[in-house]
């Protein structure tokens, strides 16, 4: 027996290295197999070395994005829809991957399959790394014998999802932006800039009353400089409260609810919603999976606990028998075209074609609304900020005046 180092990766993709005693190196990868773990190496120690013992010690666990994982599951459809076997198409992908998670999570598929697990099963023990509605698909893609085509229904759905969710971030990104360097700017105006003029003005005014805009300026920024701390502590207590509530019910509840009634917000908010909850679902019955599972899925991965509560209880009154346009409507949360769309739908036998094509309507109708948010945002800012560098520039301006009168 002698002692090996091995270096391996476990199913979730976390790396693992450490030593074992084996008989030869077969065995070494043997008992790594047993442990479900994956090796990448494995070397005889050299006589005479210290061993290290045998418990791994595990590397920090590498997240694989929603991105690099859409782009995984879209070259698995392809090779499968060559004709390639699962396992091939595996092991084909896991050697031209550079990354060490993603050949992880290839590898480790690939040795479920090879052990005789289904797919699904295989990703359903990586519930980090695949969601409920993914598993579910690939489920049912094998029970329907289209696994290829049910996946890259599925790389569709993500990449569709993916492409919305980067138009959104976008949109927000830039306002946020101005929104931060214009506080910098005012608080740099109030903390450094103004108390050098309020010496200026005692000293230049000598007792003269001060214009009530500058009065109101200088009060703000002693109230900045020396509250400084404190309005600190308030605001982050504020946001470490709203955190707290986020995460109880009621909270949770709240803030959603809160976050619809936004002006303009709430609407794009609610139209991004919508066509996210018609994709899964549209996706969830193309690839064959039963209704009542479906609104369960959506319902899980919306993300808005007012958009769940409407579809559970779309969920049970389909469950009770009621077709789903009714209580689509009765929801109060999905829009007057999207219960007028789904009943033509149940009525023609093309449920997930107008649920497909709901999404389509309102991916649209977001994108228009991000597209229309730049050219409004850009000068209403711009304006923001002219008015609130404006101020302070004519607060200070107006001492002026009146020194150059008492001094003339």
């Amino acid at each position: 027996m002698s002692d090996y180092d091995y270096t391996a990766y476990d199913t979730s993709g976390r790396q693992a290295t450490g030593q074992l005693t084996a008989s030869d190196e077969k065995d070494a990868g043997r008992q790594l197999s047993a442990r479900r773990l994956y090796p990448v190496r494995i070397q005889l120690v050299p006589p005479g070395r210290p061993r290290n013992g045998q418990r791994p010690v595990r590397g920090r666990a590498r997240r694989i994005r929603p991105r690099d994982l859409a782009v995984f599951v879209r070259q698995l459809a392809t090779l499968l829809r060559a004709g390639l076997p699962l396992v091939r198409a595996l092991d084909t992908l896991s050697r031209q991957e550079r990354d060490a998670a993603r050949r992880a999570l290839m590898v480790g598929l690939a040795s479920d399959i090879r052990a005789g697990l289904p797919l699904s099963e295989a990703v359903s023990s990586r519930p980090g790394v695949f969601d409920r509605m993914q598993i579910n698909l690939i489920r049912a893609g094998e029970a329907a014998g289209a696994l290829g085509a049910v996946l890259d229904r599925l790389a569709t759905f993500a990449e569709k999802s993916l492409a919305l969710r980067r138009k959104l971030q976008a949109a927000l990104i830039y306002p946020a932006c101005i929104l931060i360097v214009a506080a910098g700017i005012l608080i740099a105006l109030l903390v450094f800039v103004i108390p050098r003029f309020k010496q200026i003005f005692a000293d230049l005014l000598k007792g003269a009353p001060l214009p009530a805009l500058t009065r109101a300026v200088l009060s703000l920024s002693e109230a900045v400089r020396h509250h400084a701390i404190a309005l600190g502590v308030f605001a982050l207590g504020a946001v470490l409260v709203i955190r707290v509530l986020g995460q109880t019910v009621r909270g949770r509840h709240w803030r959603d609810a809160a976050i619809l009634r936004v002006p303009w917000l709430g609407d794009l908010l609610l139209k991004s919603l919508v066509a996210q909850s018609s994709r899964t679902l549209a996706t969830l019955l193309t690839s064959g999976v039963p209704v009542l599972s479906s609104l369960a899925i959506a319902r899980d991965a919306c993300g808005n606990t007012q958009v769940s509560r409407a579809l559970e209880s779309v969920r049970e009154s389909v469950a009770g028998g009621s077709a789903l346009a009714a209580p689509l409507e009765n929801s109060g949360v999905f829009p007057p075209v999207v219960t007028s769309i789904v009943d033509v739908g149940e009525q023609t036998g093309q449920l997930p074609e107008m649920l497909g094509r709901v999404a389509e309507i309102f991916e649209g109708e977001v994108e228009t609304a991000v597209a229309g948010l730049g050219a409004a945002l850009e000068p209403l800012l711009i304006v923001t900020l002219a008015l609130i560098v404006g101020t302070i520039v004519l607060a200070l301006f107006l001492p002026i005046l009146r020194i150059v009168q008492l001094l003339s």
